[in-house]
């Protein structure tokens, strides 16, 4: 006994490569249907990647400066105070702490959102503020760590989540100073 097959045969393509049905069968399975638009949204945000992480951090900034500036606004105020009146030995008054900090974060935010002139200087006032931000895992560990664990707290874990702002913001300035590197090359590229 003998088995017979028989395969269908596939009509004819008019000699048109843009044809659904030209190239080989198994290829026209595996390709998924494309669409325009998520490939256009990934070439927009590749063009424009670094704008876009500079910008979302300086609205995250310009959002939490504005809180400060409205008493009990911020769910960080307290923590901030309590770090920053640490930092300054007790010396300036909460008020005038809290003021400061507000008006920081607001031009930090601004100056990265505007970028231009103002990026390099807002960059070099984030990573200061970062460095005043994150001692306070140190300057208050009672508030940053559960007590008898390495597992931060609530407000440890507000304060530990800016690793994610500060890797954005080395992202945005290795940019930022690689480009003057850039355009000064020799070879005129770039």
């Amino acid at each position: 006994m003998s088995s017979h097959t028989v395969e269908p045969s596939l009509p004819p393509t008019s000699g048109n490569p843009e044809s659904p049905l030209a190239g080989p069968p198994l290829e026209r399975a595996a390709r998924p249907p494309t669409s325009r638009f998520p490939r256009r949204l990934a070439e927009l945000v590749d063009t424009h990647a670094l704008t876009l992480l500079r910008v979302t951090v300086g609205i995250v900034f310009v959002g939490f400066g504005v809180l400060k500036l409205f008493p009990s606004a911020s769910p960080a105020e307290q923590l901030a105070v309590d770090a920053a009146t640490k930092m300054t030995l007790g010396l300036v008054p909460e008020t005038v702490l809290l003021l400061s900090l507000a008006a920081l974060e607001t031009a930090i935010g601004i100056g990265l959102i505007a970028g231009r002139r103002l990026l390099r200087p807002a960059l070099v006032a984030f990573f200061l503020h970062m460095g005043g931000v994150f001692s306070t895992l140190f300057l208050l560990p009672d508030a940053m760590w559960q007590p008898h664990s390495p597992a931060p707290t609530m407000e440890g874990q507000y304060v530990v989540k800016n690793v994610v702002l500060v890797a954005v913001c080395l992202v945005v300035a290795a940019h930022e100073w690689s480009r003057e590197h850039r355009s000064r090359r020799p070879d005129g590229a770039g």
